[in-house]
C-alpha cells in the first residue's frame, strides 16, 4: 500500500512518498533527533523519557507493592557515546523481579533493538557505608552512535509499605518527560508531599479506571542540575515528590501505616523495644569501672561517651532491616565496631549500668535532608542515629560516630534538625541547636619582626569546637613529611614565600582542650620599599576573601558550622625607623557577618586586633548580594598597610 504525507521541513512543504511509510518515519525520526539539537547544543545526552510507575494492590490478602521503572535517553553527539553505562539498585527490602536493556539505533529507516550483553551486579559503592545489601546492576550498552537511544526498564517489589522511595524529577542530564504514575486500589489510601516546586510546575491528574484510582505527576522540559560547591544537598534543589500510604483495608480491618509523627515512632519503637533486655557482665563491669570516680551524672556520661568514640570503632552497615534495628550494646562491645544505631544503643546501655538516667536513643536526619517531621512524618525524614542526655531542662547529643567532636555539642552535620525521641510511652521532637561561632573560635597570635627585607615570625594558634574536630579528623595519623605540610597550610601566611622552621602541637588527644600549634616562620617577598617608606600588610591572613557568591548560583550556600577567627598581630618598629601612617579602624556587624579591625601602637609596637565570624548557617538566593556587599567591604579593608619611615 502506498501512502502519501506532507511534511514540513526547514520551513518549506516537502511532499514525500513511501512504500510502508519506511522513508517518512525515517525522515521524522532525523527531523525529531535535529530539533533536539538544536534546542540543546551545549549537551550529548538528552533523556526522553523517565517513568516511575507503583501498582498498590492486594494478594492473597496482603498488601503488595510493585513498582515499574522506564527510562529513554538520545545521545546527541559522537562525545555522548563514551556515557555508555546505565545502572539501578535494589535490596533486600526492594526485591528485584525483573528488567532489559537494549540500545535502539536506526537501520535502514527502521529502529533496530540491539539487547545488552553486558552486564555486572556488585555491591553498592556508596563510600560512606562499609557494607550493606544495596546491590547495583550495571548495564554496558553497544553500537551506541549519534541519534541512538539507550533503553531499559526493570521491575521491583517493596517489602515494607513503609519505606517507599521518593521520586526525582531532575538529575544531570535536561529531561524531556519525567512523570511518577500510582495506581491504587480504592481501599488504600496514599498521602504525598511535593518539595521544591514553588512555581507549581508539575502536572497532577487523579482519574479512576477499571475501579481503581490513577494519580500521575508529569515535569516536561527539565534543565540539567548545576552542581555548585557548598551546595545543601540536591533535595534542596531539585523538584520531588515523597508518597507514602496512610492505611488499608482488608476484610472490614484497616490498617494504618503513615500520616503522622505518632505512627512515624511506633513504626521505629518496633525496632527498639527489645533493646538490651539482658545484662552482660563484660559491658556492666567497664561500665562501672570508667565512672566510679565520677561524682556527678554528667562526668559518667561524658566518660561513657568518650570510652565508645575511644573504643568502639564506626563502620556503617546496612543490611534489609538491621539497617534499622540497633544490635545488642552486648554484640558491639564485643567485636569493638558498630554503625550509628549500635554507638546510640552502647551508650544508652552504658548509661543504665552506671545508673545514670534520662539517656535514649533518637532518631535524627543529618543536614542533607531539608524535611521537619511535622512536613514529611515518613522515614523519609531520618537517616541517622545518636543518643541523647537529658540534663535537667537541657538536652545533649551524644554522637559518637565522629571521633574528635567533644561532649557538649552536637555533631556538626546535625546541627538544626530535630531528633524524635522516647517520653514514657509517647515521644518527644527536641531541635538541635546551632553552635554558635564563638564555640568554634580559631585564636591566633603573631608576633613579626623585621630582619633586612624580611618578617621574621612567631605563632600560637588554638582551634575550639567544630574547627578543632574538623582540623583533627583531617589531620588523623599523619606523620613526617605529610603532617609538616599539613601544619604548614594551617599557619601559612602572606604568600608563597612562607617558609614554616619548626613546630610542636598540644592537646591532640585531650578533647575538652582547643588544639594547639606553635611555630616559627620567615616570610620574604612581603614587605616593599620606597625610597625611605617600608610599606607592610599586617593582614597576613584574610579571612572570607575569596568567599564572594557568584550571581548565577542556582543553589543555596551552606557552611558546615559558624565559625569566629581572632586574630592579633604584633609587630616590633625597628630601632632604625618611625610610623607614619597607621590605617583607620574598621567595624561592620549585620546580619550575615562581624568584622572588627583595631590598630594600636604601644610600647614600639604596632598590633593589629582582628575578628571576623559569620552569623548565618545558610545563605538563601537573597542573602548572596549583601553577603557579597560585607565582603567587598572587608577586604578593602585588607589591602590596607602601615607606612614606615627610615630615619
Amino acid at each position: 500500500m502506498i501512502q502519501m504525507y506532507w511534511l514540513k521541513l526547514s520551513n518549506k512543504l516537502a511532499f514525500c512518498i513511501a512504500v510502508g511509510g519506511v522513508l517518512c518515519t525515517n525522515l521524522y525520526a532525523q527531523n525529531t533527533f535535529q530539533e533536539y539539537k538544536n534546542k540543546y547544543p551545549d549537551y550529548n545526552e538528552l533523556v526522553i523519557k523517565d517513568i516511575q510507575s507503583y501498582d498498590f494492590s492486594f494478594e492473597n490478602k496482603k498488601l503488595k507493592i510493585i513498582q515499574d521503572n522506564y527510562y529513554e535517553s538520545l545521545i546527541l553527539s559522537d562525545n555522548g557515546i563514551h556515557n555508555n553505562k546505565e545502572s539501578f539498585t535494589y535490596s533486600e527490602l526492594v526485591k528485584l523481579k525483573s528488567y532489559d536493556a537494549y540500545t535502539l539505533i536506526n537501520e535502514n529507516g527502521k529502529e533496530k533493538k540491539i539487547k545488552i550483553t553486558q552486564t555486572n551486579e556488585v555491591q553498592s559503592d556508596r563510600s560512606s557505608v562499609f557494607y550493606d545489601d544495596v546491590k547495583q546492576q550495571q548495564l554496558l550498552f553497544p553500537n551506541l552512535e549519534a541519534g541512538a537511544k539507550k533503553v531499559y526498564n526493570y521491575q521491583t517489589e517493596f517489602i515494607d509499605p513503609f519505606l517507599l522511595h521518593k521520586t526525582i524529577f531532575g538529575g544531570g542530564l535536561p529531561i524531556q518527560n519525567s512523570s511518577l504514575e500510582i495506581k491504587t486500589d480504592k481501599n488504600i489510601n496514599i498521602g504525598y508531599e511535593i518539595f521544591n516546586d514553588a512555581s507549581n510546575l508539575i502536572e497532577f491528574s487523579k482519574t479512576e479506571k477499571k475501579g481503581k484510582w490513577l494519580y500521575k505527576w508529569t515535569l516536561k522540559d527539565i534543565k540539567p542540575v548545576k552542581l555548585e560547591g557548598n551546595s545543601p544537598g540536591f533535595l534542596y534543589i531539585i523538584p520531588h515528590i515523597n508518597v507514602y500510604i496512610k492505611d488499608y483495608t482488608i476484610d472490614d480491618v484497616k490498617t494504618e501505616v503513615l500520616g503522622d509523627t505518632k505512627k512515624l515512632y511506633e513504626y521505629y519503637k518496633g525496632f527498639t523495644k527489645n533493646l538490651n533486655k539482658t545484662d552482660d557482665a563484660t559491658l556492666k563491669a567497664i561500665s562501672l569501672e570508667i565512672t566510679a570516680n565520677k561524682t556527678n551524672d554528667e562526668d559518667k556520661i561524658k566518660s561513657i561517651f568518650y570510652w565508645v568514640k575511644d573504643n568502639i570503632k564506626y563502620i556503617a552497615f546496612e543490611n534489609g532491616y538491621e539497617g534499622f534495628i540497633p544490635r545488642e550494646a552486648s554484640l558491639i562491645c564485643e567485636r569493638k565496631f558498630g554503625d550509628c544505631k549500635d554507638m546510640a544503643s552502647i551508650i544508652s546501655a552504658m548509661a543504665k549500668y552506671a545508673n545514670v538516667k534520662e539517656v535514649s536513643i533518637s532518631w535524627i536526619g543529618t543536614r542533607e535532608i531539608p524535611y521537619s517531621y511535622a512536613q514529611l512524618p515518613t522515614p523519609a525524614v531520618d537517616n541517622h542515629m545518636i543518643a541523647v542526655y537529658k540534663k535537667g531542662n537541657e538536652y545533649l547529643f551524644l554522637d559518637a560516630t565522629d571521633k574528635e567532636t567533644l561532649y557538649g555539642i552536637p555533631t556538626a552535620f546535625i546541627q538544626g534538625k530535630e531528633a524524635l525521641i522516647p517520653d514514657g510511652d509517647s515521644f518527644k521532637i527536641i531541635p538541635v541547636p546551632i553552635v554558635a561561632s564563638e564555640k568554634n573560635e580559631i585564636n591566633e597570635r603573631v608576633k613579626l619582626t623585621l630582619e633586612k627585607d624580611k618578617l621574621v615570625g612567631s605563632g600560637k594558634i588554638q582551634f575550639n569546637g567544630y574547627n578543632r574536630s574538623n582540623i583533627l579528623s583531617r589531620i588523623g595519623d599523619a606523620t613526617n613529611k605529610t603532617r609538616f605540610e599539613m601544619i604548614k597550610s594551617l599557619v601559612l601566611k602572606g604568600n608563597n614565600k612562607f617558609i614554616l622552621k619548626d613546630f610542636t602541637e598540644e592537646n591532640i588527644k585531650d578533647r575538652d582542650k582547643p588544639y594547639l600549634i606553635n611555630y616559627n616562620f620567615d616570610l620574604s617577598n612581603y614587605i616593599i620599599k620606597a625610597d625611605k617608606e617600608i610599606y607592610i600588610n599586617l593582614f597576613l591572613d584574610k579571612i572570607y576573601d575569596k568567599l564572594t557568591i557568584e550571581k548565577d548560583r542556582v543553589s543555596d550556600f551552606e557552611f558546615n558550622f559558624l565559625s569566629s577567627t581572632n586574630n592579633q598581630y604584633e609587630f616590633t618598629i625597628p630601632q632604625n625607623c618611625t610610623v607614619k601612617y597607621i590605617p583607620k579602624n574598621f567595624n561592620l556587624d549585620n546580619d550575615y557577618v562581624k568584622a572588627d579591625f583595631v590598630y594600636e601602637v604601644k610600647n614600639n609596637k604596632i598590633v593589629l586586633n582582628v575578628l571576623v565570624k559569620n552569623k548565618k548557617l545558610m545563605l538563601t538566593k537573597t542573602d548572596f548580594e549583601p553577603w557579597n556587599e560585607s565582603i567587598k567591604k572587608i577586604k578593602n579593608n585588607y589591602t590596607e598597610t602601615i607606612i614606615l619611615l627610615e630615619k
